[in-house]
């Protein structure tokens, strides 16, 4: 590849960087008003958020299989202008479930870009560098983050939420256009098979069912919930007789540095991805912040993200990715601790303050975790590894939700978040970092379990 299509590559994919994580932290700032336009419950708020997340896990893998295929370039083009469609029809949808159709589609997109971005960049830059160029992606990312909470906050209270949407469209479109313009792949790094529709139907329905029962819970949704376990499990089992999986456990069970890495990822997002929804939401019912004061004191977080992710990854190229990790996820969970103790009258300076160093540990351990994936495996197979991060991600993020459904359905019910019901809440919201703060515990212990990076490829 060349230097201007390897320019090209950095270019786009830091674009798709910005624009996913911009759109997921954004909307976040917005649900409130959301809610009051469409008159929401708590349960059917949570799925503006979820339903982007859950379809975006759904189609990872059989996209990234796609990718892996026929070439990453062309499915990656195609995901920036579904998202950039779909924002435009959420940011004029008329009725809740207009939205949530767009949310929807919208995850699609996501799926295209995600599964094929971080593969694109592994293979434009050599091994030695490759640390560095995805320390800049996720530095991006983080970016978006930041600007998620503080333009989403803006735009929502000078304008409307629907202005978050169609500030996306021309960052789709200009993504779109270069990456037209990139070079055919060579095809001796794509690889040769069919795809698994079948797994891909088993796995769809387990995620689906999975979620969607969990939101019924604690009355109901356990059949939903059985039946998305078993299609799950017996997903893993057809998968072991394929040819040409669509999830390959040879990689999980010969490959320990691949497996705990996307471990350690699955853990960290389940974690700490509620945690942006969850301080939205308080900052503006508890705290009575405009959507762009609480846009403002999420930014903590993020920006600190973003000044730290490219030196983790840089260090990455030569410090095990073990010890930087371990030490990003044991950040992150005194971070997280301090939430527990959120009530009506925390200082706002407390909330930076844990924010900050959530955000230190989330820089110190996403760079050189997403390195140490990536260098586990060969050329050919970056783009399984990475729809496989990127399927961790998601399906991190979509459980993370999901807790968090459960623990308002369990403690809140399906009501409309009102000052009667703030004690409440802040139960639920103190019982969902409690839950965070366990399983980000468990995160060490599965960062801690891989061995020593792989020689770099």
């Amino acid at each position: 590849m060349n230097l201007k299509d390897r320019r090209t590559v950095l270019l786009v994919v830091l674009i798709s960087s910005f624009v996913t994580p911009f759109m997921s932290s954004s909307v976040n700032v917005a649900l409130p008003a959301i809610s009051k336009q469409f008159n929401l419950d708590a349960i059917s708020l949570n799925w503006v958020a979820a339903s982007y997340l859950l379809s975006t896990a759904i189609f990872l893998l059989p996209i990234g299989r796609i990718a892996d295929i026929y070439g990453r370039a062309g499915i990656f083009t195609a995901g920036m202008i579904i998202f950039g469609i779909s924002s435009l029809v959420a940011g004029i949808a008329n009725s809740y479930f207009m939205l949530l159709g767009a949310r929807i589609v919208q995850g699609i997109g996501s799926a295209f870009v995600f599964s094929t971005g971080v593969a694109m960049l592994s293979a434009a830059y050599k091994p030695e560098i490759r640390g560095k160029m995805l320390g800049i992606s996720v530095a991006m990312v983080y970016i978006g983050l930041t600007a998620g909470p503080f333009l989403g906050g803006y735009l929502t209270q000078m304008f409307s939420w629907r202005g978050i949407f169609l500030l996306i469209a021309p960052f789709c479109l200009a993504g779109f256009i270069l990456s037209l313009t990139l070079t055919k792949e060579d095809s001796s790094n794509m690889q040769k098979g069919s795809i698994d529709i079948i797994g891909s139907v088993i796995y769809a329905l387990g995620l689906l069912f999975l979620i969607y029962g969990f939101s019924l819970l604690p009355k109901k949704g356990h059949l939903f919930i059985l039946i998305g376990i078993c299609s799950l499990v017996f997903f893993i089992f057809w998968e072991k007789k394929q040819q040409s999986p669509l999830f390959n456990l040879r990689f999980f069970t010969a490959n320990r540095v691949f497996a705990f890495s996307n471990l350690a990822a699955l853990i960290n997002y389940s974690a700490t991805f509620s945690s942006g929804f969850l301080i939205s939401l308080y900052l503006q019912y508890i705290k009575g912040l405009s959507p762009d004061q609480a846009g403002l004191i999420l930014v903590a977080s993020p920006v600190i993200m973003a000044f730290i992710a490219p030196f983790s990854g840089r260090f990455s190229d030569s410090i095990d990715a073990r010890i930087l990790s371990s030490i990003g996820m044991t950040v992150l969970a005194a971070g997280l601790s301090m939430l527990i103790f959120l009530n009506n009258a925390t200082p706002t300076a407390y909330i930076v303050t844990s924010l900050i160093i959530m955000g230190t540990g989330f820089g110190v351990f996403s760079s050189p975790n997403t390195n140490a994936i990536m260098g586990a495996v060969s050329r050919k197979d970056y783009g399984m590894a990475s729809g496989m991060l990127a399927t961790m991600r998601m399906v991190g993020q979509t459980m993370s939700m999901a807790v968090v459904m459960l623990i308002f359905s369990a403690i809140l019910g399906r009501v409309e978040i009102m000052p009667e019901h703030f004690d409440l809440f802040l139960q639920a919201l103190r019982a969902c970092f409690i839950l965070n703060t366990v399983i980000c515990v468990f995160g060490i212990f599965a960062s801690l379990a891989r061995d020593k990076n792989l020689p770099l490829r």
